[in-house]
């Protein structure tokens, strides 16, 4: 059979533009199909939405910093949301124009359009029927609200970025690492900020030591967090949104602005996978470790599927496809060791095992050396701000098993200190290794 494509891409987030392009450049014919800006989520409204934001939000800080080093006129005026959101909207442009043109270079033909299958070989795209001999699903997730009384008057993350005015007082609901992210930008940026969270902890997924010290230093910053707290419902009354809680606390919260960032949920909903028997099992595409679905010419990769959903996972799982399915080059993805990082204030990073996950693992066989200091650069203006580091070790082996810190320059310095714990390093590597002196990262190598 004579098909139009040989692979046909849905979804021009990161995991399908690199497998397009990687694919293309085995000299295959390959179309991606995309019906919002190309890019995907975390260009439009994730990742680089929020680390622009995060930016903004670091300098609410520099005020203090600065005037413990003599610099008596150096203040911030108030933050000007509407500059910000025009310049954020004018990278995210230029970006997805930078995508547009890398596909074209590399030779990816590019449909515009929503994408549902006929059957396992055929698609239509806005009317458009097509074929292609094997076809990859990469379209990513969706943040979702529950279904209670008012939930309409609430927003998502995405829809943050694009508010014509700034929150006042903002209520965000959800305790991950997405809410607490967008909970300490918003506080930083001068909105009063309440975090509604069902949990006892905020981030229940990392290092308790991690979990503490970042929700220590969101309450120095006057971050209020609600715990073991649920909304049963939101009530508009005139410009204010009141929101009925339950659980822990039993009254009324009244706030201008409601976020939650509470679940994503892969966005397959509208492919007609019923059609071609893709398996799907609790909302999102069953994959084996090549990215291949229970139909053997079509494949998923990224936040649709049942593995991490991170940016720099999907663009792996694109190009392990790309290479074992067109490359002649068969390999997989190994999920062992994969950073994730809390870009709020305080930041927070952390690779490996947790403290917890490695006694699960090991037992009594784990050790962890930790320190809680002040940095250098806050002992002028004299913050009560502290850096936390901490190293999870099995002292059968010495290998260092995680490796997490809470502070400034967290996200940059645990993204390097993650090819060494891949490489298998041990505590005895991390003591012999000499730092640079004055710096944060050289307490890693000063743990005893």
């Amino acid at each position: 059979m004579t098909f139009d494509y040989d692979l046909f891409v849905i979804g021009a987030g990161p995991g399908g533009i690199a497998a397009a392009k990687q694919v293309a450049s085995y000299g295959i014919r390959v179309a991606i199909a995309e019906q919002d800006l190309v890019g995907g989520t975390c260009v439009i409204r994730g990742c680089i939405p929020e680390k622009l934001m995060s930016f903004a939000a670091d300098f609410s800080e520099d005020a203090q910093v600065a005037q413990g080093y003599g610099w008596k006129n150096h203040h911030m005026k108030m933050f000007d949301w509407q500059q910000f959101l025009a310049a954020k909207e004018q990278e995210i442009q230029r970006l997805s124009k930078v995508h547009t043109q890398s596909l074209q270079k590399a030779g990816v033909e590019l449909i515009k359009g929503r994408t549902t299958f006929s059957n396992p070989h055929t698609l239509e795209v806005e009317g458009r029927e097509m074929t292609a001999d094997k076809i990859l699903i990469a379209v990513g997730a969706k943040t979702v609200k529950p279904d209670i009384p008012g939930i309409e008057y609430a927003i998502t993350a995405g829809e943050l970025f694009n508010l014509k005015q700034q929150p006042k007082h903002i209520a965000v609901i959800g305790g991950d690492y997405i809410a607490v992210k967008l909970a300490g930008i918003m506080k930083n940026l001068g909105s009063q900020v309440t975090q509604v969270i069902q949990e006892d902890q905020i981030l229940s997924a990392f290092d308790e030591d991690i979990r503490i010290a970042v929700t220590d230093g969101l309450r120095k910053r006057g971050l209020e967090i609600l715990d073991k707290t649920v909304i049963k419902e939101i009530k508009r009354v005139g410009d204010e949104l009141d929101l009925i809680l339950s659980g822990k606390i039993h009254n009324t919260l009244s706030v201008d602005t409601v976020l939650y960032a509470t679940e994503r949920v892969p966005n397959i909903t509208s492919l007609a996978l019923e059609k071609v028997g893709v398996q799907v099992t609790q909302g999102a595409i069953v994959t084996d470790e090549y990215s291949r679905t229970t139909i053997a010419n079509i494949f998923a990769v990224g936040d649709c599927t049942n593995q991490l959903s991170f940016t720099p996972v999907a663009i792996a799982q694109g190009r392990a496809f790309a290479d074992t399915v067109f490359g002649n080059n068969p390999h997989t993805v190994s999920y062992e060791y994969v950073p994730s990082t809390v870009s709020s204030h305080p930041e927070a990073a952390t690779v490996g095992l947790s403290k917890a996950q490695a006694h699960e693992k090991l037992g009594d066989s784990v050790q962890c050396y930790r320190s809680e200091f002040r940095p250098l650069l806050h002992s002028l203006p004299k913050l009560d701000e502290k850096t936390l580091i901490k190293l999870v070790v099995d002292n059968s082996s010495d290998r260092v098993l995680g490796i997490h810190m809470v502070g400034e320059g967290a996200i940059e310095i645990i993204q390097c200190l993650a090819l060494a714990i891949r490489l298998g390093a041990t505590k005895k590597d991390f003591d012999s290794t000499i730092g640079i002196h004055p710096s944060i990262a050289e307490e890693f190598f000063t743990l005893r």
